[in-house]
């Protein structure tokens, strides 16, 4: 953005329409608001605060040279002054760690609703006991699952070990038992039909290059436009779990799609973005997956990650080398990408039945 644009404009953070907004106010001016439409072609006239406003995201702060919202304070008046220091010093800590923004916002997420339980109650205090007794209480009374319960457990554990350096209060601290849930798995046949009945462009990319590249949903809607490199048929997938790089196949099938989509849409720096040029989210694009299941009269319980799911067991069924699919998921361990054997059809079909032998 020019700086005699970006110097001539004031913000204002307000709630419009039930959606968090910056208002951005400036003199009138016939070439300056030209300047700004063509800077924000996204941005909305509000009558009522007599403001031109754009939606407060991230991007739009970066753009505007806003500052950031700190990760988690949206619990802060949530909690007593006490855990309320005990929760920036976790957050503080897992910054210093340098954990990824999603995993720190979900172990703040999580230790944050033990704290609001907590009430004036200090969380430095509590013993193995107390422990003991939430974590009975959330699976009892809140009827958490086992992975929800576990998660939670992990974010406690995390700030008795990084803030308190008590890690040995959860020596006896009880897990559930994990339940070892299969991948929930779409056939080829499925695949299909599921892409033949989305007639949305956007929505349509979406879906494929979740399948066709076997992307986690966070990296899916992290994809920028400068990490796509059609002439070596690659995508760039940058700090994804584990804060690990790696390249993925850009299937050649995919490219008359990709580049009418460009043309149409033309996203500025994410490949696919909200309705305010932010990035795309979680919600929207299993959103686009779920009516996408709907209208393809697929019934089976999956979300937007069984595509990634039916990417392992597909290329596994093709012959595709185990370690190499693992490098293409990323991986840490071959042992995490061995589950998909317990699904495929080829590795199933192979192994008969006493009865077929009768």
């Amino acid at each position: 953005m020019k700086p005699e644009l970006i110097h001539q404009l004031s913000f204002k953070e307000c709630v419009h329409r039930n959606q968090k907004v910056i208002l951005c106010t400036f003199p009138y001016k016939p070439e300056l608001l030209k300047e700004f439409r063509s800077e924000f072609p996204s941005a909305k006239w509000s009558r009522t605060h007599n403001s031109w406003y754009v939606k407060d995201s991230t991007l739009y702060r970066l753009r505007l040279k806003l500052p950031l919202p700190e990760i988690g304070d949206v619990w802060l008046s949530k909690l007593y002054e006490h855990n309320k220091t005990e929760f920036i010093k976790f957050r503080n800590a897992l910054t210093q760690k340098a954990f990824s923004p999603n995993t720190i916002n979900t172990y703040l997420s999580e230790f944050a609703q033990l704290l609001v339980l907590l009430k004036n109650h200090p969380i430095d205090a509590m013993t193995s006991e107390r422990l003991n007794s939430y974590f009975l209480y959330c699976i009892k009374k809140l009827k958490h699952s086992e992975a929800q319960v576990h998660s939670r457990m992990n974010a406690v554990k995390s700030y008795f070990r990084l803030v308190l350096n008590k890690e040995a209060v959860f020596d006896n601290v009880i897990r559930p038992k994990p339940h070892k849930q299969l991948p929930k798995v779409l056939s080829k046949q499925e695949i299909a039909k599921l892409f033949t009945a989305t007639k949305n462009l956007k929505h349509l990319l979406i879906l494929k290059t979740a399948y066709g590249m076997g992307l986690r949903v966070s990296e899916l809607i992290a994809l920028k436009v400068n990490d796509v490199d059609l002439d070596r048929r690659q995508a760039h997938i940058v700090s994804s779990k584990g804060k690990k790089d790696r390249y993925v196949h850009f299937p050649e099938s995919l490219k008359p799609l990709y580049l009418d989509y460009l043309k149409a849409y033309q996203p500025s720096i994410y490949l696919f973005e909200g309705q305010f040029s932010e990035q795309y989210t979680v919600r929207s694009a299993q959103s686009v997956f779920r009516n996408a299941m709907k209208k393809a009269g697929i019934n089976k319980s999956s979300g937007i990650h069984g595509l990634r799911h039916s990417y392992a067991t597909h290329l596994l069924e093709a012959g595709t080398d185990m370690v190499f699919i693992q490098k293409l998921l990323g991986h840490n361990h071959i042992k995490t990408t061995e589950i998909y054997a317990k699904v495929s059809n080829k590795t199933l079909s192979n192994v008969q039945s006493p009865l077929d032998a009768l």
